[in-house]
C-alpha cells in the first residue's frame, strides 16, 4: 500500500475528496480595528473545551484578513444560517472591503456581528498554533449571542447545504433527570 504522504499531489487530491464527506458548519470570523471591519470564512470550526470555554477555527496561512484578526486579539465567530450563501461567497474572496454595502452590529468587544446568523461567539484570542498550511486559532469564549431561529448552513461534498428542519424538539432534555431515558448501556 502506498502512503499518500509520499506523493504530495495525490495526498492533496485524495484528502480533499475524502474529507469532503465530512459536513462542517459555515462560519465567518470577524473583527474590527481603526481601519474598519474585516472577516474571513473559516471552513473548519471546532468546539475545544467547556472549562475553560474554548473554540477554534483554522485560517489559511495565505489569508490577508488573519494577520489583522491576530493583531486585535479579539474576534467573533458568526455561524451562518440557511439562506446566507451570499455571505459565505462574499467573505470567501481574498482582499477588498467585504463589508461594503452591508448592515451589521458590534458586539460588546467591538466585533462585527452579521445579521441573520444562527449564533455569534465573541472571543479573546487564546493561542495560535501553526499546523501545515493553516493556523489553528483558539479563542476563549467571552460571550454567546443566539441569533436567527434557523438551521445552520453547512459545507458538504464541496457544496453549501441546509440541514432539514428539526422534527423532534425534545431531543435535548431540559434537565439531568430527563437524561435517564437517553442513557446508552455500557458494554462490558
Amino acid at each position: 500500500m502506498t502512503d499518500i504522504a509520499d506523493d504530495p499531489e495525490l495526498s492533496r487530491t485524495t484528502l480533499r475528496k475524502a474529507l469532503s464527506a465530512v459536513p462542517t458548519p459555515v462560519t465567518v470570523v470577524t473583527a474590527s480595528d481603526s481601519e474598519g471591519p474585516y472577516g474571513l470564512v473559516a471552513g473548519s470550526f471546532v468546539s475545544i473545551s467547556l472549562d475553560p470555554p474554548l473554540v477554534g477555527f483554522f485560517a489559511a496561512r495565505s489569508s490577508t484578513s488573519w494577520p489583522r484578526i491576530a493583531q486585535t486579539g479579539f474576534f467573533a465567530i458568526n455561524v451562518l444560517a440557511a439562506g446566507q450563501d451570499d455571505l459565505c461567497v462574499r467573505f470567501s474572496r481574498s482582499g477588498g472591503d467585504k463589508f461594503t454595502g452591508m448592515r451589521w452590529t458590534s458586539s460588546e468587544l467591538g466585533n462585527p456581528l452579521l445579521p441573520g446568523a444562527v449564533l455569534w461567539i465573541d472571543c479573546r484570542l487564546w493561542e495560535v498554533k501553526a499546523l501545515g498550511d493553516h493556523l489553528l486559532a483558539v479563542g476563549r469564549v467571552i460571550a454567546l449571542h443566539e441569533g436567527a431561529q434557523s438551521e445552520p448552513l453547512v459545507f458538504h461534498a464541496n457544496e453549501l447545504h441546509t440541514l432539514p428542519p428539526k422534527h423532534n424538539e425534545g431531543l435535548i432534555p431540559p434537565s439531568p433527570q430527563a437524561c435517564r431515558s437517553f442513557e446508552v448501556p455500557r458494554v462490558s
